[in-house]
């Protein structure tokens, strides 16, 4: 298996309102925040509807696809999270990128344990949106 040396960053991927709206109704969380546009404009701190941060979370394993790839193994399996942190709200019609680091390596008997460090970026903010440690499990293929 063969890892990233260096930071790999993603393409952007566009937050529409669309977006939002498929990923509140397939986890039945509804704030208006995320969905009521006009009243968002009126009464957001943001001035308008917001992506869930579980969303930005969401698309980390679709973030790195775009940023590498991991020759040599059969399936990647995600193991969880150490830290995660929302800094920043990503406003609907927002774009979003990931940079992603290897921070640890674990060699186990038929599979590998990768933490990443990973800041996701909104174009609409100035400072990252989310920090996390996502681990990833990697089977390897038989030799």
């Amino acid at each position: 298996m063969k890892l990233p040396a260096e930071e790999v960053v993603s393409e952007w991927t566009p937050i529409t309102q669309e977006r939002i709206r498929q990923f509140a109704e397939a986890t039945e969380d509804r704030q208006w925040i995320h969905l009521d546009v006009e009243r968002a404009a009126r009464e957001s701190p943001y001035g308008s509807t917001v992506a869930h941060g579980f969303l930005t979370l969401s698309l980390l394993p679709h973030l790195f696809a775009q940023s590498a790839r991991i020759e040599g193994v059969t399936m990647s399996v995600n193991y969880g999270l150490n830290r995660l942190r929302f800094l920043a709200p990503v406003p609907a019609g927002s774009r979003i990128r990931a940079r992603f680091r290897v921070a640890s390596v674990k060699q186990e008997t038929t599979r590998t344990k990768v933490t990443w460090h990973v800041t996701v970026e909104c174009d609409a903010a100035t400072k990252p949106c989310c920090i996390a440690e996502w681990v990833t499990m990697y089977y390897e293929e038989s030799p």
